[in-house]
Formats: structure tokens, C-alpha cells, sequence
């Protein structure tokens, strides 16, 4: 008994200490400003294979540096299907940071990464491959914020994610 009154102790200490960190983002685009995404992109419909469209999408030209948004562990530097070239980052918060589309990656999984840490260059990979070079990010958070839902499509999906354009 007293093992798993330690382990919890512990679980929710560790979950405390993950709120206090402070976030304090940054656009990870070298150089981009409001001019280079557009403002009313997140959370639309419809978006291709996604259905909505859950983060921003900034342009840039390919190969452009890509810093890390905030300070936090890299879980997943690597590729998929409709990201391509994708670093998927646990930040402060406890707020996961999807990193998409990127044409170099220069990060590895469970590294740990400052907003001064190049993960990548902005790229076409993935189901953007064709298309112009951008950076696909997003936030998500593994602790939902309810008071999100709507009743948009997809509207409860709204709870985990959040508007990166509200942070830069």
C-alpha cells in the first residue's frame, strides 16, 4: 500500500512540476512574420484527408531553419505518411508540439531541445509533397480543455488541440 501511495506522490508531483514550467513560445520559422500563414487556418473546414485543419500551416522557403518553439524532449523525430518529415516534442505544460512537413531533420528522438535548437528546414514532405514549402505545427495537449468542444465537425476533437497562432 504504502508502494503505490509513493508512485502516485510521485505521478502527481511530476505532473505539478510540468504545469509550473513556463512555455513562453516562439514562431519556430526563422525570419516569418503574420504575412506568412494565415490567421483564420486553424481549426477549418474542410481540409483534405484530416478533415479540419488542426494547427497553422507557415510558408516559407524551402530549407529555411525551424527552431524549437519552446524548451522540451523530442519523443519522435522521424517520418510518416501524411507528415512526412515530422518532430513530435513533449514541452511545458505537458503540451505535445507537432512539427510537419519538414525537408532536413536535425533533431533525434529523446533529445532534449531549447527554442536556440534547429530540429529541421521547412520542406514538402509527406501528403504536402507537391505543394509549397511550409510548416505545419501544431499543439496539443494530453490533458483535454472541455470548455473547448463545439459543435463544428469534429467538434469535441477541439478539446485537445490548441491555436499556435494565439502564442506567436
Amino acid at each position: 500500500m504504502r508502494k503505490r501511495k509513493k508512485i502516485i506522490i510521485g505521478f502527481l508531483g511530476m505532473l505539478l512540476v510540468g504545469f509550473l514550467i513556463p512555455q513562453d513560445l516562439k514562431m519556430p520559422v526563422k525570419g516569418a512574420s503574420a504575412s506568412d500563414y494565415n490567421s483564420k487556418s486553424f481549426w477549418f473546414y474542410p481540409w483534405g484527408k484530416s478533415v479540419t485543419h488542426k494547427g497553422v500551416d507557415v510558408f516559407a522557403k524551402k530549407g529555411t531553419p525551424i527552431n524549437a518553439a519552446t524548451t522540451g524532449l523530442v519523443l519522435f523525430s522521424g517520418e510518416i505518411s501524411m507528415g512526412g518529415k515530422v518532430v513530435v516534442m513533449l514541452g511545458p505544460k505537458w503540451r505535445l508540439h507537432y512539427y510537419a512537413h519538414l525537408d532536413v531533420l536535425n533533431t533525434s528522438s529523446l533529445s532534449f531541445v531549447t527554442k536556440k535548437t534547429k530540429i529541421g528546414n521547412v520542406g514538402a514532405t509527406g501528403n504536402a509533397a507537391g505543394k509549397a514549402p511550409h510548416l505545419h505545427y501544431a499543439i496539443l495537449t494530453i490533458i483535454p480543455y472541455v470548455w473547448k468542444i463545439d459543435s463544428d465537425r469534429q467538434g469535441w476533437k477541439k478539446m485537445f488541440y490548441l491555436n499556435p497562432i494565439e502564442y506567436f
